[in-house]
């Protein structure tokens, strides 16, 4: 895959949208249609949403955050994408005031779960979106790596506090609302009338190596990414991810 089309930040994307790539270009083959029609709800300021558009695709992005928007119409337009590249104000509870019900090749939801009120609702809407055999492309919090981190820092008390606690928080300071296990996700996803088709660990080394390594070692940052992907999809990372992708296919 080339620079252009890998979102910046590679280190926290490149295992996404490598996959989620890959994805869109089997409904494009599936649909026979070289455009697709893609959702992306929370999807800020675009850091999917151009790229995806980039290859051809008219993307819609949901978000509550008008700042957002504007930053998004600004990026679209630098890209060239603009006319592909739609933003409206809205959330995932109340989608389907601001989109189309049953309208989607695909729905990209990338840090929404972690947030909404009820993430089951939340979740059945954004596969409501989706026609029939659509793709799904679910990005959220992982719990292991969020306690691996906080121990690895020395906080070892909020660390087991996140180990314990039902929604996955070290404590009242965690600017994090929810984190999940790969199980609770594919549970949501399962129950939620997605045939589940794959879950990878996103960000199992990078949040902790440091940064100065990566910047200054000749190669590291293409080996890290290397290995980013290699361990991916093996369940024994998922554990101590920092974020869990899953990617499944809406039932007939």
């Amino acid at each position: 895959m080339s620079d252009q089309l890998r979102p910046r930040a590679s280190l926290r994307t490149a295992v996404v949208w490598d996959v989620l790539k890959d994805a869109l270009d089997l409904r494009v083959k599936a649909t026979g249609r070289d455009a697709l029609d893609v959702l992306d709800t929370g999807g800020g300021t675009g850091n999917f949403a151009v790229p995806v558009a980039r290859l051809g695709h008219r993307v819609t992005v949901v978000d509550p955050s008008p700042n957002a928007l504007f930053a998004l119409e600004r990026r679209a337009a630098e890209a060239g994408v603009a006319d592909r590249v739609r933003g409206v104000q809205g959330d995932i509870h109340g989608l389907f005031e601001v989109a189309e019900r049953g309208g989607y090749d695909a729905v990209l939801c990338h840090g929404v779960l972690e947030y909404v009120d009820d993430p089951a609702e939340g979740m059945r809407n954004a596969v409501d979106a989706l026609r029939p055999a659509g793709a799904l492309s679910l990005l959220a919090a992982g719990l292991g790596g969020a306690v691996l981190a906080r121990a690895l820092a020395g906080h070892f008390t909020e660390a087991r506090q996140a180990l314990g606690d039902p929604a996955g928080r070290w404590g009242e300071g965690d600017p994090v609302p929810r984190r999940y296990t790969a199980e609770q996700l594919t549970e949501l996803v399962s129950g939620a009338g997605v045939e589940v088709g794959a879950v990878h660990g996103v960000r199992v080394f990078a949040d902790l190596v440091p940064g100065v390594l990566v910047d200054t070692e000749p190669g590291a940052m293409e080996a890290l990414l290397k290995l980013e992907a290699a361990a991916a999809e093996l369940p024994a990372f998922h554990s101590v991810a920092t974020q869990l992708h899953v990617l499944g296919t809406k039932r007939a």
